[in-house]
């Protein structure tokens, strides 16, 4: 039993730096509070139709069938893997970081005999390895790849491994969680079969939806199928009957409001405008990067090779990992991420996505760390990494 009345709700307002949720524009969270529409209303079903349509512009195709799926990224990766795959199917993925892990877990579980393409965390798979590994094989349904790994901050290339994936006649599948909205996606030009993304991060919507992008040679696997998914809840047979069937069909109740903050989510993205918002993403990630350099802070990814919207760098000796970032989120409201897998402990992530890739933002963390490392016993030069910061910023115009 409760003891008492319950306090209103008022969570503190943070600076939210971490590899996911990212921070969200007033106007996304007033879209969250205007009126519920039944799930068939044929208001809503307008809705549901411009949400699929902006979409379809984010992910750079005209010919996709695009949706939002009800779940967190990791629910599109599933509804991907569980659709595309039948047991004793043959699945190359490559293994970048920790969600290349996740891919090839979650395609064992449904059944798949699953290939891996071991690369070392923080460097890109080199394409004659991933062809190599194909040809080991010999009919491949699947190759799978992170587009940009949150846990170590590589973009790996694309088009190469979709070149690689036709030419065996293999679906490719891209994981965009991280880069949808703050790094080009080019589906059609890429020629990319199913990608799947989320709306936290650099959509700049709170977490619940993974947008997906289907298509053509996926979507007649999927019809092909020789039994139903092992999922009923993320079969997009079904799901499809509902996001872009002529008739509706009602296959679960949809959250309206988390449509509703993507859909306005969505429209920001396009305001600003994709070529804009990628020059953002990229102007602010690199003025991080020049910052956290000139603080003597070491860089897990070089530059050719990185993401701008998430930074990796080393936790430096002698510095506990876990105390200096909650300093940060107490003294300073500002949240990043600790290290995952392998690098637990030993590594930061900075993500600068969305509403929360900002100068000020980066001018704000580098303060705070110039002024809390040498109290952890890592000793800076004061103004250094803003300044390099502002320099970038500055050059960058």
């Amino acid at each position: 039993m409760v003891p008492g009345p319950v306090e209103e709700l008022i969570p503190s307002q943070r600076i939210l730096l971490g590899p996911g949720p990212s921070d969200v524009d007033p106007r996304v969270l007033r879209a969250m509070s205007t009126p519920i529409l039944g799930y068939l209303d044929p208001e809503f079903i307008k809705i549901m139709d411009g949400v699929a349509e902006m979409l379809r512009e984010v992910f750079g195709t005209t010919e996709a069938l695009t949706l939002p799926v009800s779940g967190t990224g990791s629910a599109g990766m599933e509804a991907a893997l569980a659709n595309l795959l039948e047991p004793d199917d043959v699945a190359v993925v490559v293994e970048n970081g920790y969600f290349g892990l996740r891919l090839s877990e979650i395609a064992s579980r449904h059944g798949a005999t699953v290939a891996t393409v071991p690369v070392e965390w923080g460097q890109t798979a080199a394409p004659e390895a991933v062809e190599a590994e194909l040809k080991k094989h010999p009919k491949v349904k699947l190759l799978a790849a992170v587009h940009a790994e949150t846990s170590t901050g590589v973009l790996q290339p694309l088009k190469d491994l979709a070149r690689i994936a036709h030419e065996n006649e293999t679906l490719f599948l891209a994981d965009t969680v991280t880069s949808l909205g703050g790094s080009p996606i080019n589906f059609d030009e890429i020629d990319i079969d199913f990608a799947y993304s989320a709306t936290q991060k650099c959509l700049g919507s709170p977490p619940g939806m993974s947008p997906v992008a289907i298509g053509h040679r996926a979507l007649e696997v999927m019809k092909n199928r020789k039994i139903k998914p092992r999922t009923w809840y993320l079969d997009l047979g079904l799901l499809l009957q509902y996001w872009a069937g002529g008739t509706r069909v009602y296959h679960h109740t949809a959250p309206m409001s988390n449509i509703y903050a993507l859909r306005e989510s969505l429209r920001l993205v396009l305001e600003e405008g994709l070529d804009a918002r990628f020059a953002r993403h990229r102007r602010n990630g690199r003025a991080l990067r020049a910052g956290l350099e000139a603080l003597g802070l070491r860089l897990l990814v070089p530059e050719e090779r990185c993401t701008y919207q998430l930074t990796s760098v080393f936790v430096p000796e002698g510095i506990e990992d876990a105390p200096l970032r909650r300093r940060l989120l107490d003294e300073y409201q500002i949240e990043i991420g600790g290290g995952l897998g392998q690098f637990g402990g030993k590594m930061w992530r900075v993500g600068l996505m969305g509403e929360s890739s900002t100068a000020r933002n980066v001018l704000s963390l580098l303060s705070a760390l110039e002024t809390l490392l040498p109290q952890a016993g890592f000793e800076v030069a004061g103004g250094e990494g803003v300044a390099a910061a502002s320099k970038s910023l500055a050059a960058d115009k």
